[in-house]
């Protein structure tokens, strides 16, 4: 199966920053998605705080017109940022974003992976960060009886 163009070259462009250490979750320009957008921070204005998923009007506006940005949807974009985010330790409230105690390269690939795997999912591809097949192992979902 062939992989999308925008996978590609989002993977592409997160493998780069990551080994040039241009990755950063406190800068717009170098986070995932700035990253993704070719270092343009333009993206931050489609929501209201930084590591939410809701849309704020001017990112209604370009989701209901179908805007894309670099293939992505504004929707899609917030929800690979809220994922890079978590991925580094990041946690957000409803009244802020609360950061680590530190960023260091495990936080910065913990949340890589937490991307890659929301970039599967978008595009609807089998995840790439999963292991579990190399090692033979299925997860089963266990019932909880209440």
């Amino acid at each position: 199966m062939k992989n999308s163009i925008r996978f590609e070259n989002a993977i592409y462009k997160l493998y780069t920053a990551f080994h040039n250490k241009t990755l950063n979750p406190d800068d717009c320009k170098q986070c995932a998605v700035g990253n993704i957008l070719d270092n343009k921070d333009s993206w931050k204005h489609l929501t209201d705080q930084h590591g939410s998923v809701t849309l704020n009007y001017i990112g209604l506006v370009h989701q209901n017109l179908g805007r894309r940005f670099n293939g992505y949807t504004p929707i899609e974009l917030l929800q690979i940022e809220s994922a890079f985010l978590n991925g580094c330790g990041y946690y957000l409230t409803d009244k802020r974003l609360f950061k680590p105690d530190s960023i260091d390269s495990y936080n910065l690939f913990d949340g890589l992976c937490a991307v890659v795997s929301q970039l599967c999912s978008i595009d609807n591809i089998d995840n790439i960060m999963d292991c579990s097949i190399l090692f033979n192992f299925e997860k089963k979902a266990s019932l909880i009886v209440v």
